[in-house]
């Protein structure tokens, strides 16, 4: 993504980064060892703070700095409690857009991904949005939900419910959409997600959580020994500029295949596949199996991934027609992320549920238009447990 300029945050960054780095040591009283008091800030008059949740075994910190998994700490074949998203441990990163863009564990909206030149139709008028990305529309725009303050609500200790007010207008897009997105830590050790989402006016909503995956446990090093299965026969191929070009291809006898689960790092290589050659690896959408006839059955595994290393398996669930996987191919900027670390390039997968990229402009494809009465909602789910 490009990076984009901080100064609609109206933040005092400088006050933000001397209180981050203070020197103090954190009493964090979490797993993660993240310091609450490095999210504590207020930005655009709204409170920003880290929200932790737990279940006995597992234990996720949330900010509502745009809706984002910050830490998933899940034990490991030897019980060990591993940290299996990258992510920042302060709030002033995440806000200084500038220096440290990023889409690490965000919730997106309004419309996640890429939307074809940056314009749709929504009831017979055209809408220009901001063409953020290689000439498209991505993730909302520059100013997209990830960079909201979600009002939160945490009523236990194992669930956080995050909800924002969109207006009319808000990065081009129609109609003033209420969200909410409702983190919820189950006793099997699965992170569930749900989006909703209703609207004044026709619009579109595609929202997606962005948390990127690394189950090895040490995300110094780049990832692609991870085991990955999709459940999928199709995937929507993209030219150069990361846009869908309408197609709908079958993975049979191609590196997109990951219908039987095996290491990335076998298929990534393959750069005479055209398609891995674009995206300098994978950033593709997958046309889930366990979407049928206009409605997607959340009961069915959509997608894994495994670490041989820490034995950690996680499993994928959602009521979405079609799952992003992106192999993080644009890490490896020489940033300090969480704890001082500087991610590799291909360091983790993203598995974002999703509409298939572009689909305002695809009439054919499973369509994301929210009207007036109606209500918008996704699920998705992870499962995490030792193989």
């Amino acid at each position: 993504m490009k990076k984009l300029n901080a100064s609609f945050l109206g933040l005092g960054l400088a006050a933000l980064v001397a209180a981050c780095s203070s020197g103090e040591k954190a009493q964090t009283g979490n797993l993660s060892n993240l310091d609450p008091a490095k999210f504590d800030s207020t930005i655009n008059g709204k409170k920003t703070a880290l929200y932790t949740l737990t279940n006995g075994d597992m234990e996720v910190c949330i900010t509502n700095f745009g809706g984002r998994v910050v830490s998933v700490m899940v034990p490991d074949k030897d019980g060990n409690p591993t940290d299996v998203v990258l992510g920042y441990d302060n709030i002033a990163q995440y806000a200084d857009i500038e220096n440290s863009p990023s889409d690490y564990g965000s919730s997106v909206g309004r419309y996640a991904n890429r939307i074809k030149d940056g314009k749709i139709t929504v009831d017979g008028t055209e809408y220009q949005l901001p063409q953020n990305n290689f000439g498209h529309c991505l993730h909302g725009g520059p100013t997209g939900w990830m960079y909201q303050i979600y009002d939160a609500e945490q009523p236990n200790d194992s669930t956080l419910v995050l909800s924002l007010v969109s207006p009319d207008g808000d990065n081009g897009f129609p109609g003033e959409v209420k969200a909410t997105t409702t983190y919820t830590l189950l006793g099997d050790n699965t992170l569930d997600i749900k989006f909703e989402a209703t609207t004044d006016k026709e619009t579109v909503v595609n929202m997606t959580n962005h948390s990127y995956f690394n189950l090895n446990g040490d995300p110094s090093q780049e990832g692609m020994d991870m085991v990955l299965y999709l459940n999928a026969d199709n995937y929507t191929p993209a030219d150069e500029t990361y846009m869908t070009t309408g197609e709908i291809l079958p993975v049979e006898g191609t590196p997109m295949d990951f219908r039987t689960p095996h290491a990335i790092q076998e298929t990534i290589v393959d750069t005479t596949f055209q398609q891995i050659k674009n995206a300098g690896g994978y950033d593709h959408n997958w046309c889930l199996n366990t979407y049928k006839d206009g409605k997607g059955d959340d009961t069915q595994v959509c997608a894994s991934l495994y670490s041989p290393k820490t034995g950690i398996f996680m499993e994928m669930f959602t009521n979405e027609p079609g799952v992003q996987c992106y192999t993080a191919n644009f890490q490896g900027t020489g940033i300090a992320c969480k704890h001082g670390i500087k991610y590799p390039k291909q360091v983790s997968v993203c598995l974002e549920s999703q509409k298939y990229p572009d689909s305002p402009n695809k009439k054919d494809w499973p369509q994301p238009y929210l009207k007036p009465g109606e209500k918008y909602y996704s699920h998705v789910a992870y499962k995490f447990s030792v193989k």
